[in-house]
């Protein structure tokens, strides 16, 4: 995802710093042992600190993950964001309407929703180019207050993951584009000598402008411009909580999550990248850049139970806590549901 030399260093100069660039798990059970006690033994904790999930669980695990995926039903009212022929993302009527005031920038070509399209004027055929112009735009809507959060980091657009950036945009106006957005999110865990396990989970400051004071994972950020993902991994566990180099870096990447929201603002279809990271019974994460209150060590049973029966967590945090759940062997395929809540997991579009 890393853009030519040229078009990175054309935007040193911006005060916005712009820069381009599953079968069945084996159940030994003797011959005398009564069907209903081998269903017994297989229902409760066979491996050593695994934890048993109740169907109520599943149940809200389910919800957490419907909560994450909202608004749907409006996807056939927004238009389409092409640049060089390719989708880039998905505008709701507000913000067109919005961007019709810049036609020296944006040209909206046909009817609102998806037989329509907003294109970027031909003169724009470079990253360079796009970059400045959109991001003119982008002040012009944040100084009305019409673009709020400002974060002062660059967020590439693109039609899947690998590709080089058609141009980049604040963060704060992903949403508004709807474009593809990406994370990095690690379950920092510690494991007894019996192996259970607890995880490490912060509550987030109530300063930050989206989501304050609710509960998130030790390290969790979103995936910039210019950065690998593990060069961002290690940057935010840092950042977020003083965890020494050396440490980060043994974080083990173990997949993905993705959802599709609608919100007032926009379409967010992100993917979240999942690290596990082990750490040690001694360590203590300490907060760094202002944006945790406080980090809490919990069994991992009780994790599970806050995300079940309780909307604490920030929503996403729900799923990767989920996917950790299943990774680890807390919820198994015997249990009604196994299968839709993995899928669930990564219910939106992996590119």
């Amino acid at each position: 995802m890393i853009a030519s030399r040229a078009c990175f260093q054309a935007h040193r100069h911006l005060s916005t710093q712009l820069t381009c660039g599953h079968t069945h798990p084996a159940v030994s059970i003797k011959r005398n042992i009564s069907p209903s006690a081998a269903h017994a033994a297989a229902t409760t904790n066979i491996s050593t600190g695994a934890l048993k999930v109740s169907q109520m669980k599943l149940d809200g695990f389910m919800q957490r993950i419907k909560d994450c995926n909202v608004g749907l039903e409006e996807l056939p009212t927004l238009t389409p964001f092409i640049i060089e022929g390719k989708t880039m993302g998905k505008l709701k009527p507000r913000f067109v309407q919005q961007l019709t005031r810049f036609p020296q920038v944006f040209e909206v070509c046909g009817p609102e929703g998806p037989t329509g399209r907003v294109q970027l004027v031909s003169g724009l055929d470079t990253c360079d180019k796009r970059t400045i112009a959109v991001a003119g735009v982008l002040e012009a809507l944040r100084s009305e207050g019409y673009i709020t959060g400002w974060r002062n980091e660059l967020y590439p657009v693109t039609s899947s993951f690998y590709d080089q950036p058609a141009m980049l945009v604040e963060r704060a106006a992903a949403v508004h584009f709807g474009i593809k957005a990406y994370g990095v999110h690690i379950n920092g865990y510690v494991e007894d000598e019996q192996g259970g396990q607890k995880l490490w989970i912060a509550r987030r400051s109530m300063t930050k402008p989206n989501w304050p004071g609710k509960l998130d994972h030790i390290v969790a950020g979103g995936q910039p411009h210019g950065l690998s993902v593990l060069e961002n991994v290690v940057k935010e566990c840092e950042e977020e909580a003083s965890i020494p180099l050396e440490v980060a870096r043994t974080a083990r990447p173990v997949g993905c999550v993705s959802y599709t929201t609608i919100s007032e603002i926009g379409l967010k279809p992100d993917v979240l990248f999942v690290y596990d990271i082990k750490l040690s019974p001694s360590f203590v994460p300490k907060p760094l850049d202002g944006e945790v209150e406080w980090f809490k060590l919990l069994p991992v049973d009780e994790v599970a139970e806050l995300v079940a029966t309780t909307s604490q967590f920030k929503t996403n945090c729900n799923l990767v806590i989920i996917d950790f759940l299943v990774r680890h062997g807390h919820i198994t395929p015997d249990q009604p549901g196994y299968l839709e809540l993995v899928g669930a997991i990564r219910g939106g579009d992996c590119s």
